[in-house]
């Protein structure tokens, strides 16, 4: 949940919903329609791009499981500290009747196909009429969360990456994020995948050994040692359920060689950083903003060692007058606004 929220008192009424579904997991936070306070959250596994083979069906189950982990939570021990006389039923509140929903999901580009396909989905998920439902990319309900009024930019840099941002006019322009396989620079997945590729650069005999290699192989669990750890590393990231997040679980040990002095590692981390700093650039430029405000958000940029601090020098040289600012709010607080706005309140 968000910093600075935390659940609110139940009141009789319907609730509203806001997802926020990445490529590694999928949150849900329901709030109260009439007042939009937040009163739980839950979260399901991550989607992938919906034109996928299994795309639709994992956007169902990320939509359906985080919404029951949600709706379990307002009857859950987290409520359980009020007076049993002022408390309802975990089932009345398990029940309360959805109004609308807003989900802000990866891969989903505005006024496309895919963002028809997601809308039909969640409408047949949630039982929900098209008209009380939003589907849009997470970048989207990330820049409403982080921005409710005003210009700036988000930047974010998760599994996969993202710039958007909006001027003083309403008019909005994005950068990067054209998929995994296209344009992940910034991303968690091009700093696993390129430590990896450096690491087979070593096995064979390309580059020098360092510990980046045994701490890569390692985090696979694979032995350093084994003549055929590489050839095991190849069938490995070719296996279906490896994907965007299999690299992208390897960054946080890039990182942290990074932070331990390793070199190879710092440029990996530098040339990532500079390409998120050539992303916000490009969004500024096109909505004629010399000095926006800047919100990072995404998992990488919040928790690899030194990424936030490598894009915060790149982006001073990159675009001088930008400004690093906390979001007010994150993707979810964003869906939910749009949520509301579905229901009139």
């Amino acid at each position: 949940m968000a910093e600075g929220q935390t659940l609110a008192n139940w009141d009789s009424g319907g609730l509203i919903a806001g997802f926020d579904a990445g490529q590694t997991h999928t949150s849900c936070r329901l709030a109260e329609a009439s007042s939009g306070r937040v009163l739980a959250e839950g979260e399901g596994p991550g989607v992938c791009h919906l034109a996928a083979p299994e795309g639709p069906e994992r956007f169902q189950a990320a939509l359906n499981q985080s919404l029951a982990a949600a709706r379990r939570q307002l009857g859950g021990e987290e409520r359980l500290d009020r007076p049993e006389a002022a408390r309802p039923s975990a089932q009345g509140l398990a029940s309360s009747p959805l109004l609308a929903a807003a989900v802000g999901a990866s891969g989903i580009e505005q006024g496309s196909d895919v963002q028809e396909l997601g809308l039909t989905l969640a409408a047949a998920t949630l039982g929900l009429p098209r008209s009380h439902l939003a589907v849009t990319g997470d970048e989207r309900t990330a820049l409403r969360g982080a921005f409710p009024q005003g210009p700036g930019i988000v930047v974010i840099s998760g599994t996969g990456t993202i710039a958007v941002g909006r001027n003083g006019q309403g008019n909005d322009h994005r950068c990067a994020g054209w998929g995994w396989r296209l344009d992940g620079a910034g991303s968690a997945f091009d700093i696993g995948r390129d430590g990896l590729s450096l690491s087979l650069q070593m096995a064979d005999g390309r580059l020098a050994d360092t510990p980046l290699r045994a701490a890569l192989w390692q985090a696979l669990a694979l032995d350093p040692a084994d003549p055929q750890a590489a050839q095991r590393i190849k069938a490995m990231v070719v296996e279906p359920d490896f994907g965007a997040a299999g690299f992208a679980k390897l960054a946080p040990v890039v990182a942290a060689l990074a932070g331990a002095g390793a070199p190879e590692a710092q440029a990996i981390l530098r040339r990532n950083a500079e390409a998120l700093a050539t992303s916000v650039a490009g969004v500024a430029r096109a909505l004629g903003l010399n000095a926006p405000p800047v919100a990072p958000m995404g998992g990488a940029l919040t928790h690899l060692q030194g990424l936030r601090r490598t894009f915060q020098v790149a982006l001073s040289l990159e675009l001088p007058g930008a400004r690093l600012q906390e979001p007010v709010g994150d993707a979810c607080s964003g869906a939910l606004a749009m949520a509301r706005e579905l229901v009139g309140s």
